[in-house]
C-alpha cells in the first residue's frame, strides 16, 4: 500500500506545482503589476498606485469598451442559444447512427486551429469573399455588401466559433430528458408552447445556463477575432489588454484590465453555480 500512496502523492505534488507555476504565480504578478507606476524605460517602477484602475472607471473610452464587449458578448451568446437550442434537440432526437455523424460534423472545425478558422471567414466575408459572390450570382444584390471590418462580421466570427460550445452542453441536457414527461403533458392538454415552458425549457435549464456561460465567457477575451474581422475601430476588452501590453507598453493599465476581467468572469461562474444549486434545491 506504500507505492500507490507515494505515487497518489506524487502526482498531486507534481499537479500542485504545475498550478502553482503557471497560474498561481503568473496571476499574482499580475494583481501587483496593476498597482505599480508605468516606467517608459523600464515598463513599471515600485511605486504603488491606483491609477490604472481609476483610469478604467472614470475615462470613458475604456467603459465604452467593456459596454461594448458585454454587449457583443451578450448578442452572441443569445444568438448561439436560440439557434443551437433546435439544433441540439433535433440532434438528440435523430437515430443513433445520424446522431454520431451530425456531432462529428459539429466537432470538425475543432480539428484546427481557431486562428485558422478566423482567417477563413475574411475568405467568406470579404468584398470578393465566397458569400458576395454567391449572393452576386444569384442576382440577389448588383455590388458586393460590406462586411468586413463592422461589428457584424465580429458577430459572425464569434458565432462561427462559439455555437459549439452552446450545441454540446445543451445537447448532453437534451439526451438525458425524459420524454415521457413531454407526453404526460400533452396528454394532459397542454399544447407545443405549454409544453416547451413548463416541462423542457424548465428541465433543460441547466444545460442552457452551462452554453450561456460556456460561450459569454471566452467571448470576451477573443481579440484576435474583433482584430481581424473588425479592424482596429472595433475594439474589445482582448484588444484593449492587448494594446496596452504589446503597443501602449503600459503594463499597470493591461494588468488592471485583465484583473478587472478576470472579477467579471468569476462573478459570472459564481452566479452560474448558484443558479445551478438553486435549480437542483427545487427539483429535490
Amino acid at each position: 500500500m506504500k507505492r500507490p500512496d507515494k505515487t497518489k502523492a506524487g502526482i498531486i505534488l507534481l499537479i500542485s506545482g504545475w498550478f502553482l507555476l503557471f497560474g498561481v504565480i503568473p496571476l499574482l504578478l499580475l494583481v501587483i503589476t496593476s498597482f505599480l507606476t508605468m516606467d517608459p524605460a523600464d515598463l513599471v517602477k515600485l511605486s504603488f498606485t491606483l491609477k490604472a484602475y481609476s483610469q478604467l472607471f472614470i475615462e470613458p473610452g475604456y467603459i465604452i469598451i467593456f459596454i461594448r464587449s458585454v454587449k457583443l458578448a451578450l448578442t452572441t451568446t443569445l444568438l448561439c442559444l436560440v439557434l443551437g437550442y433546435p439544433f441540439a434537440w433535433y440532434t438528440a432526437q435523430m437515430a443513433p447512427k445520424w446522431r454520431t455523424s451530425t456531432l462529428i460534423l459539429l466537432m470538425i472545425p475543432f480539428w484546427t486551429n481557431s486562428l485558422v478558422r478566423t482567417y477563413a471567414m475574411r475568405m467568406v466575408l470579404g468584398a470578393h469573399g465566397i458569400l458576395n459572390k454567391a449572393l452576386l450570382g444569384l442576382g440577389l444584390i448588383h455590388t458586393p455588401l460590406r462586411i468586413m471590418y463592422t461589428d457584424y462580421a465580429v458577430l459572425a466570427g464569434l458565432f462561427y466559433l462559439m455555437l459549439p460550445f452552446m450545441v454540446l452542453p445543451l445537447y448532453a441536457t437534451i439526451e438525458k430528458l425524459d420524454f415521457h414527461l413531454v407526453e404526460a403533458a400533452r396528454d394532459l392538454g397542454a399544447g407545443a408552447v405549454s409544453s416547451f415552458t413548463k416541462v423542457i425549457f424548465p428541465l433543460t435549464l441547466p444545460g442552457i445556463m452551462a452554453g450561456c456561460v460556456m460561450v459569454f465567457v471566452p467571448t470576451m477575451g477573443l481579440y484576435y477575432v474583433a482584430s481581424l474581422l473588425g479592424g482596429a475601430r472595433q475594439l474589445l476588452v482582448g484588444n484593449l489588454i492587448q494594446q496596452q501590453f504589446l503597443n501602449a507598453r503600459n503594463w499597470p493599465l493591461g494588468s488592471a484590465t485583465s484583473i478587472i476581467l478576470i472579477i467579471f468572469m468569476a462573478v459570472m461562474l459564481i452566479g452560474y453555480g448558484l443558479l445551478l444549486r438553486r435549480f437542483s434545491q427545487k427539483r429535490e
